[in-house]
């Protein structure tokens, strides 16, 4: 089972079928075994059983479940069930949490509970309890996350750079982002088909092939590829600024492309192969890998009959020597209300939209996913929300409403100094962001590790530098606008990769000082110190923070919930004698927790795409 917030077109993403989560509690199954339940559920679970003791079980249809509390001193986990029922039943919600409290019989989770301020239900946790609950976690294949997502196909379309080009940091936010969401979805039991949907088809390749013939330089071409390629796009770009024949000109070698010209092609394909080598050195890097990598030209034949369905059906119609769908003014989502999408222009070009309808065909009759999840910037919301609706419009197989399709859109990178451009010269480079980041890494490694080899260093920068590039998107909320800091990016406290792996290296650093075997035996996880029951707490909420970073898409919530995990075991460090103490028992229970931190902090650091180091 699984929480999830309902998504909409008010919110963070744009999903073209709202629907209602059911969340009542229910026990997750994958390959026949029942999953480890999270502690949010069953204390949900016990405040709904208590609820229909009081007589309210009918009034929750769906339910949030309990969450954590904000200050310990109101326990562990805190339950708003009872505002709702009182909203319901028009009822004071202190007397009804009062009644649900009352019907609560004895668990073994729940130490006491107790109604606070205008109706909360406060939970403290039984800490034996809670220790054998982290024990099971730990030792569950899937870490105690639920598999919300067993026997569900999703298709996650990210990246998608266009070819030709370098990838700069403006395709950064979608490939990492995506990246993490494919990793979550597969965390919680999806099967997951990545497609990079590459730009690989339009009249930038007639240009191209008009620079080439004019101005390539062979040799530069030879030795960096990519390199040459953006030089003619550009230059094509400033002389067909005094020079408005070079346009048709491209046009012309377009639609040569298009027709299958021999000799045009053979350019086209020479264009794709350098592209995609270049693009497969950053994915590798960055530990991105794809299932498929189908471009626009993939769908290119399908679109003229795409085109004609659309008319006959009454939902595309001619306008100007154009083919477009108007959404009317009476529309149902107010956005679209007047918008137009273009599905065809007056020279005969198709543009993104009739792609689109093209590839989630592909998808659908290839794959049957349930959720199709689209990673893009913000500027492209109502093509989405067009396109979705079109999509449902023209449904030509009968299976739009079996497949979610979600838009979740992410912010701006800004550069200080101005916007970027292919054109204008100042496009940061992924390769060049990543390079100077395991730079910038390396003296710090240099400086505080002498010690290591340099092999050990120059692997420590890598993992550093690379992790920190990635963390610190992934650690932002995806909607806001970014903008780098080296210094911040790269620091040894706060919420960044460094401060995180160091954590983790000082969790195995522990270790290799200590000839105990590592034990997670649930009497192990005693909590004798408030400082070993608050990392045996943080721990055990794992599961959730993957929960909710699913249900909103955003790995930014993982990234709090590792960050908070780290100050938890920094302050179990530096309050609680680990290896000093005397007691052999009580060294085991807490070599025990720092092991328990060590595996929580590499599993959520991999859903992140971010490795682990054991020495920093």
């Amino acid at each position: 089972m699984v929480f999830l917030r309902q998504l909409s077109e008010t919110g963070r993403n744009f999903v073209s079928k709202p629907h209602r989560f059911d969340n009542r509690v229910e026990d997750s199954v994958l390959g026949g075994a029942v999953s480890v339940q999270t502690i949010a559920e069953v204390l949900t679970q016990h405040v709904l059983a208590a609820a229909d003791k009081a007589g309210h079980g009918d009034v929750l249809d769906s339910v949030e479940p309990t969450v954590p509390t904000n200050n310990p001193k109101f326990g562990d986990y805190q339950s708003n069930h009872a505002f709702r029922i009182g909203r319901a039943l028009k009822t004071n919600p202190r007397q009804v949490a009062e009644q649900v409290c009352s019907q609560m019989s004895e668990h073994p989770a729940v130490k006491r509970a107790e109604v606070a301020g205008p109706g909360f239900i406060n939970f403290h946790l039984n800490d034996a309890w809670m220790g054998q609950h982290v024990q099971t976690q730990l030792q569950d294949a899937q870490f105690g996350v639920p598999q919300s997502g067993a026997d569900k196909t999703l298709v996650i379309d990210f990246s998608a750079p266009n070819v030709a080009k370098r990838m700069h940091v403006g395709h950064m936010r979608s490939t990492i982002i995506g990246d993490a969401l494919m990793r979550l979805h597969r965390a919680t039991g999806w099967h997951v088909i990545s497609d990079n949907h590459i730009g690989d088809w339009g009249t930038q390749y007639g240009k191209l092939v008009v620079g080439w013939d004019r101005w390539r330089d062979e040799d530069a071409f030879a030795g960096d590829p990519i390199g040459e390629l953006e030089r003619l796009y550009v230059r094509f770009g400033v002389e067909a600024e005094s020079d408005a024949s070079l346009h048709a000109a491209a046009r012309a070698e377009t639609a040569k492309l298009q027709a299958g010209d021999a000799r045009v092609l053979d350019l086209w394909k020479q264009f794709i192969a350098v592209s995609l080598a270049e693009f497969d050195q950053v994915y590798q890097r960055l530990d991105v890998h794809f299932d498929e990598t189908l471009g626009e030209s993939h769908y290119n034949e399908q679109l003229p009959g795409i085109v004609e369905e659309l008319e006959a059906a009454g939902i595309a119609q001619q306008s100007d020597g154009a083919v477009i769908i108007r959404f009317d003014d009476e529309h149902e989502n107010k956005t679209l209300r007047g918008t137009v999408l273009v599905i065809r222009k007056q020279d005969g070009a198709y543009l993104y939209g009739t792609t689109d309808l093209a590839t989630i065909r592909h998808r659908s009759r290839t794959w049957s996913p349930s959720r199709v999840v689209y990673v893009t910037d913000l500027r492209q919301q109502l093509h989405f929300q067009q396109f979705f609706d079109a999509w449902r419009a023209w449904d030509p197989d009968g299976t739009a409403d079996d497949i979610e399709l979600i838009h979740t859109w992410f912010g701006i990178i800004k550069d200080p100094t101005g916007a970027m451009s292919t054109r204008a010269g100042n496009v940061i480079r992924l390769v060049e962001l990543m390079d100077e980041a395991v730079r910038r890494a390396r003296a710090i490694v240099d400086e505080k590790s002498p010690q290591l080899s340099d092999a050990e260093r120059a692997e420590v920068a890598e993992v550093v530098g690379v992790g920190s590039v990635r963390y610190a998107d992934l650690s932002q909320n995806p909607q806001s606008d970014v903008s780098f800091d080296w210094d911040r990016m790269l620091a040894m406290d706060g919420n960044t990769a460094p401060y995180l792996l160091y954590s983790y290296a000082r969790c195995r650093s522990i270790q290799r000082k200590s000839d105990d075997a590592q034990s997670l035996d649930p009497s192990s996880l005693a909590m004798e110190h408030p400082r070993s029951r608050e990392l045996v707490s943080s721990i055990s909420r794992f599961p959730e923070a993957v929960q909710q970073s699913i249900a909103n898409l955003r790995p930014n919530v993982l990234c709090d919930y590792l960050f908070e995990l780290a100050n938890a075991f920094n302050r179990f460090y530096y309050d609680v004698s680990v290896l000093k103490t005397e007691e052999d028992d009580l060294r085991r229970c807490r070599l025990a927790l720092v092991e328990a931190t060590a595996l929580t902090l590499e599993r959520g650091l991999g859903m992140l795409g971010i490795g682990v180091l054991s020495r920093m």
